[in-house]
C-alpha cells in the first residue's frame, strides 16, 4: 500500500476526520432513503404479525419462498467479514488490512437481517422464545435433531462471535477518537467504549493473542454457519434439496456473494471519501479474483447438480432440473446462471479487476445473481411436486416485496451510522503496513526534561517520548541493560521485538480459550444429553435417543461461543479493562500515544527507580518530554 502522507499521524487523521468533520450534504439524503425503507419494513413486518403469514404470496405447494430466499442471501452476505477477518489474518494477507473493518461491520448488518426471518417465518413471532433451549410449559424441548434448531446455534453464534471480533478491533481507533475529542461528550462516549485502552506493548501483547485466537476460532465457524442452513434443505427428501454436496457448495456461494456486496458498498464509499491510498487497485483487484475463484465453484456446483440429478436414474430428480431449465421459472434459472458464471469470466482479464467502475457493475449483478440462486432452490424444488393437480406457481405480494426493501433499507441505515459514528478503516492495522524508515513521528517537542514533583503526591512513573519505534526500542533494551526491570512502552502499535526487550512472558490468554471452549463442549452435551437420553427420549425420524451424531452441530457451536467469549473476557482479564483512567494519562503527551507518539515508562516500583536519576537516564537515550507523573 502506498500512502501520499506515510506518515503514522496523516493515517489517523485521514481515518477520524470524516467522523469529526460531519457527513457531506449526500449522506443526509442516503440516510432519509434508507430508513424510508426502513420504516416500509416495520409497516408490513407489523402488518403480517397482526394478520398472519397468508399476506405472503406462499401456498400450501410452496411453503418456503422469499422469506427463506432473503434469510439465506442475508447470511451468505455476512461471510465476507468473517472470512477476511479471519482466514486472510491467519494466511497473513496484508491486503485485508484496509477492508477487514468495512467487511466486519457489513457482517453484522447483514446478519442482523437475516436473524428477524425465522421469528417471522413461525407465524407467531410472539412465540420466538420457543428457539431457546428451555422447557416449555407443556414439557416439551426444542428438537435437536432439526436442522432449523440447528440454525439457531449457527446464526446466534456467528452474530456474537463476529461482534466480538469486530469490537476488539475497533478499541484502538476507539481511543484514538477518545484523545482527539474536542468535547467532554465525544471524550466521555468514546473514553467508555475503548474500555481505557492505553496502548502498552502488553496490552498489544494479548490484543494480537487474542486475534489470533479469535480468527483460529472462527475460520471453522464460517464454513460451519452456512454448512448447517444447507442442512435444512440436504437433510430433507424434497427431490432437488437432498443433496450431500450442499454445505460446499453453499459456503462457496456465501463467500461469492459476500466478497461481492463488500465490493459494492466499498468502491463508492473508496471515491465519496477519498479513501484511494488505503483501499488501493491492489486490493480490488485481490478482491476481484476471490470473485472469480469462488464464481468457479459455484458453476461447478451448478454443473453437478445438473450431472448428479442424470446419473442416479432418478426420473423424478431428472424433472426437477429440467424444469428448473425451461420450466415456468427458466427466467430465474437464466438470470442466475448469467450472473453467477458466465459474467464473472471477465475477471480473467486485469483491466476489469483494475476498472473500478467495471467491477462496481459486476458485483451487482453477482448480488442479483445470487438472490436468484437462493430463489431457484428453494421455489423450483418446491412449485411442481410428486401430484401433478398440486402443482402451483408463486407470485409475492406486496409484503413480500415491501419486507424485502425493508431488510436492504435496515441494512443500509446501520451502515450509514457506522461510517457517520466509527472508523471504517482499521488505522491500527494500516499503519503496521508502513515502511520500517517512516514510522518516525514528525515534529515531536523538543522541549527540556522536568521533573516537578508535588511534595504531597507520590510518583507512579517517570515517562519520555521516543520518535518512532527504532528509537524506543533500543532505549528499552538498554534501560534492560541497565538492570531497570518494571518498563512498559505505549504507542499507537506494537513495537515489533518490544516483548523480548521489556522481557514480557508469554501471554496466557490461550489457557481462557481453552478453559471456554472445553465448558461450552461439556455444557453443549451435557445439555442435549439430559434433553434427549433422559427429560424427553423422543424418537424423531427413526432416530433412537442415543443418536449422538445430531448432537455435533449445536455442541460445536457452544464450544466456538464459550471459547471466544473466554478470550475476549481473558484479554480484558489480562489488561485489566476496562479502566476508565490510569495515571499514565496525566502525562502531558499521552494523548497523542493512539496517534503518533511512543512513550517509554519506567514505574517507580522498579528497585533502581530514582525519579532524578532516572529521567537523566531517559534524556541520555534521546527520550523528550521528560516527566513524572503522580500515583
Amino acid at each position: 500500500m502506498v500512502l501520499g502522507e506515510p506518515t503514522l499521524a496523516a493515517v489517523t487523521d485521514k481515518v477520524c476526520r470524516p467522523i469529526e468533520a460531519g457527513m457531506p450534504g449526500w449522506w443526509k439524503w442516503a440516510f432519509l432513503a434508507s430508513s424510508s425503507f426502513l420504516l416500509l419494513g416495520v409497516f408490513t413486518t407489523s402488518y403480517l404479525i397482526s394478520t398472519g403469514v397468508g399476506v405472503w404470496g406462499e401456498n400450501s405447494t410452496i411453503g418456503w419462498a422469499f422469506d427463506i430466499t432473503n434469510f439465506v442471501w442475508w447470511v451468505g452476505i455476512g461471510h465476507a467479514g468473517t472470512l477476511i477477518s479471519a482466514i486472510l489474518l491467519l494466511f497473513r494477507q496484508k491486503w485485508r488490512n484496509s477492508i477487514n473493518r468495512f467487511a466486519e461491520a457489513m457482517t453484522l448488518f447483514a446478519v442482523a437481517c437475516a436473524g428477524i426471518y425465522p421469528a417471522i417465518h413461525i407465524g407467531r413471532a410472539w412465540m420466538a422464545w420457543f428457539f431457546f433451549p428451555i422447557p416449555y410449559s407443556f414439557g416439551v424441548w426444542p428438537e435437536a435433531y432439526s436442522p432449523l434448531w440447528w440454525d439457531f446455534f449457527a446464526i446466534s453464534t456467528y452474530a456474537t462471535v463476529s461482534l466480538m471480533f469486530w469490537y476488539v478491533g475497533l478499541i484502538p481507533d476507539l481511543a484514538s477518537l477518545r484523545d482527539r475529542a474536542t468535547t467532554k461528550g465525544r471524550h466521555l462516549v468514546y473514553g467508555v467504549l475503548a474500555l481505557g485502552w492505553r496502548g502498552s506493548q502488553r496490552h498489544w501483547q494479548h490484543y494480537e493473542t487474542a486475534c489470533l485466537l479469535l480468527a483460529g476460532l472462527a475460520t471453522p465457524l464460517v464454513v460451519s454457519v452456512h454448512s448447517i442452513v444447507s442442512f435444512d434443505f440436504a437433510t430433507s427428501l424434497i427431490p432437488g434439496w437432498h443433496a450431500t454436496f450442499f454445505p460446499p457448495y453453499f459456503v462457496a456461494g456465501a463467500i461469492f456473494s459476500g466478497f461481492a456486496m463488500v465490493l459494492t458498498l466499498m468502491i463508492p464509499l473508496r471515491k465519496l471519501f477519498k479513501l484511494e491510498d488505503f483501499i488501493t487497485i491492489l486490493h480490488l483487484e485481490c478482491m476481484a479474483k476471490v470473485v472469480l475463484t469462488t464464481g468457479m465453484l459455484v458453476g461447478y456446483s451448478y454443473t453437478t447438480e445438473f450431472f448428479t440429478a442424470w446419473y442416479s436414474g432418478d426420473e423424478i430428480e431428472r424433472f426437477v432440473f429440467i424444469n428448473r431449465t425451461f420450466g415456468p421459472y427458466a427466467w430465474a434459472f437464466w438470470i442466475m446462471f448469467s450472473c453467477n458464471v458466465l459474467i464473472p469470466q471477465v475477471f480473467w482479464f486485469k483491466w476489469t479487476r483494475t476498472t473500478p467502475w467495471v467491477l462496481f457493475g459486476i458485483s451487482i449483478l453477482v448480488n442479483i445473481g445470487m438472490w436468484f440462486e437462493r430463489f431457484v432452490i428453494i421455489v423450483t424444488s418446491l412449485h411442481r411436486d410428486f401430484l401433478p393437480s398440486s402443482w402451483s406457481y408463486f407470485v409475492p405480494t406486496w409484503v413480500d416485496i415491501g419486507q424485502m426493501l425493508g431488510h436492504m433499507g435496515l441494512f443500509v441505515t446501520l451502515l450509514l451510522l457506522f461510517i457517520r459514528y466509527l472508523p471504517m478503516i482499521n488505522a491500527a492495522e494500516v499503519k503496521r503496513l508502513l515502511p520500517e524508515s517512516r514510522t518516525k513521528t514528525v515534529g515531536a517537542n523538543n522541549g527540556e526534561a522536568f521533573c516537578a514533583i508535588p511534595s504531597s503526591s507520590l510518583p507512579f512513573a517517570v515517562m519520555a517520548t521516543f520518535d518512532g519505534p527504532i528509537p524506543i526500542l533500543e532505549a528499552a533494551k538498554q534501560l534492560h541493560g541497565l538492570g531497570y526491570q518494571h518498563i512498559d512502552a505505549f504507542g499507537p502499535l506494537p513495537v515489533e521485538g518490544m516483548n523480548e526487550a521489556l522481557d514480557l512472558v508469554r501471554s496466557r490468554l490461550p489457557w481462557f480459550t481453552l478453559i471456554g471452549a472445553l465448558t461450552g463442549f461439556l455444557l453443549g452435551a451435557a445439555g442435549l444429553y439430559y434433553i434427549h437420553y433422559i427429560d424427553y427420549p423422543l424418537i424423531v425420524g427413526g432416530k433412537q435417543p442415543g443418536s449422538w451424531q445430531g448432537f455435533v452441530p449445536i455442541v460445536f457451536e457452544t464450544t466456538i461461543l464459550l471459547g471466544a467469549l473466554g478470550t475476549v473476557g481473558g484479554l480484558f482479564c489480562l489488561c485489566k479493562l476496562p479502566c476508565l483512567y490510569h495515571p499514565v494519562f496525566r502525562h502531558p503527551a499521552f494523548y497523542k500515544a493512539s496517534n503518533d507518539t511512543f512513550l517509554l515508562a519506567v514505574d517507580a516500583s522498579d528497585p533502581q527507580f530514582d525519579v532524578n536519576k532516572t529521567a537523566a537516564v531517559l534524556c541520555s537515550m534521546g527520550g523528550k518530554e521528560v516527566a513524572c507523573v503522580e500515583a
